[in-house]
């Protein structure tokens, strides 16, 4: 007989000891000669689960504005920032982190007619957690333009693939 008190124990106890993507036998390959943040490709072991995440949009950052406007969230760069903040705590309460994202799809939205998508204001914000001193499993990306979101005010809509061990 299975005690549930006595697995989520068990579970409480091991999951500061539980292994990450970064020490489960992925291997990540860097494009050759480059110091872009990405990978060019990621080896995933038999027996690693995947996780994806539904894509992700930005939260309000300023409720004074109007709802379905830019303003309500911020630029390309604020809200690839607040996208990827929602995607780590998701992550988080997961038991995974953003060493653990293997795969990622951007969807930018070009801010004008005139204008075409931020990509520099992405890779702002994208740097920020990927690629740094304290971060530096890159993973695969593939970022799309696209003509709109649901909400005309969103620039940026990001979906995942972590691994668990």
């Amino acid at each position: 007989m299975i005690r549930p008190k006595a697995c989520l124990a068990a579970l409480i106890l091991a999951a500061p000891f539980a292994a990450s993507a970064q020490d489960a036998g992925i291997i990540r390959h860097p494009i050759p000669s480059s110091d872009f943040p990405i990978a060019q490709a990621i080896e995933i072991p038999a027996g690693a689960t995947r996780v994806l995440l539904s894509g992700t949009v930005p939260a309000p950052a300023d409720s004074s504005a109007d709802p379905n406007s830019v303003a309500a969230y911020g630029d390309t760069e604020a809200q690839t920032v607040s996208v990827l903040k929602q995607i780590e705590a998701k992550l988080q309460e997961m038991g995974l982190s953003m060493g653990d994202v293997v795969k990622m799809q951007v969807y930018l939205v070009a801010p004008s007619e005139e204008a075409p998508m931020d990509f520099a204001g992405f890779m702002k914000g994208y740097t920020q957690f990927f690629g740094t001193d304290a971060q530096k499993n890159l993973p695969t990306r593939s970022v799309f333009q696209v003509a709109g979101l649901v909400n005309p005010g969103w620039l940026v809509e990001i979906e995942v693939e972590a691994v668990r061990p």
